[in-house]
């Protein structure tokens, strides 16, 4: 089997047939955003919702193994007791050629993102953020998981703009506010039709 890392349109040739590595390991997105599409602010999360950070940790770990794709901002944003988030292959996003931190592999562009990903074995890439990260890969994944939440923050980082209208939506779970959770939420997964 030979690999051929063409920038983003990324082809495994094997004898006469030809998959794409989302055909062999899944590519998806995670994201928590208020009702105006904010997804963070001044580079922290605008809201503190345990179950949340519980889904995000149980779905990008998974049962097997797993690789999160964030940008730097996203990166330097994780507390250093999370960072790298610990069982799951970290590949970092950055233009700077030189930046190297550890416990984290750099990817120039998202056809080399999703090839680390594999060339590490993973089961599942999930895309983790920020902005840029979600809109470079935006058209790329087959699944995303959004959590909204409900309330309208001062964000100053907002979830791209997608069609949907291309996706199909299945609302899983509801919560209301608790002793962990200051916002009501929903938690939802669009699929790719």
């Amino acid at each position: 089997m030979k690999i051929f890392p063409l920038r983003d349109i990324l082809i495994i040739h094997t004898f006469q047939h030809q998959f794409r590595f989302s055909d062999i390991m899944k590519i998806a997105m995670i994201v928590a955003m208020d009702e105006e599409g904010a997804i963070g602010d001044s580079g922290r999360i605008p809201w503190r919702i345990k179950s949340d950070m519980e889904r995000f940790r149980s779905i990008t770990v998974g049962d097997g193994y797993n690789s999160v794709v964030m940008g730097r901002k996203t990166w330097d944003s994780l507390p250093d007791t999370f960072r790298p988030l610990p069982e799951r292959n970290n590949i970092v996003m950055s233009r700077d050629t030189n930046w190297s931190e550890e416990g984290a592999e750099t990817a120039l562009y998202v056809g080399r993102a999703i090839e680390i990903a594999f060339a590490e074995g993973s089961d599942e890439c999930w895309i983790i953020g920020g902005s840029q990260i979600y809109e470079m890969f935006i058209d790329r994944v087959e699944e995303i998981h959004v959590t909204r939440v409900h309330t309208k923050s001062d964000g100053d980082v907002s979830f791209p703009h997608w069609d949907k209208t291309e996706w199909s939506e299945e609302k899983i779970e509801s919560r209301n506010i608790d002793s962990d959770n200051e916002y009501e939420t929903t938690y939802s997964i669009w699929t790719k039709v």
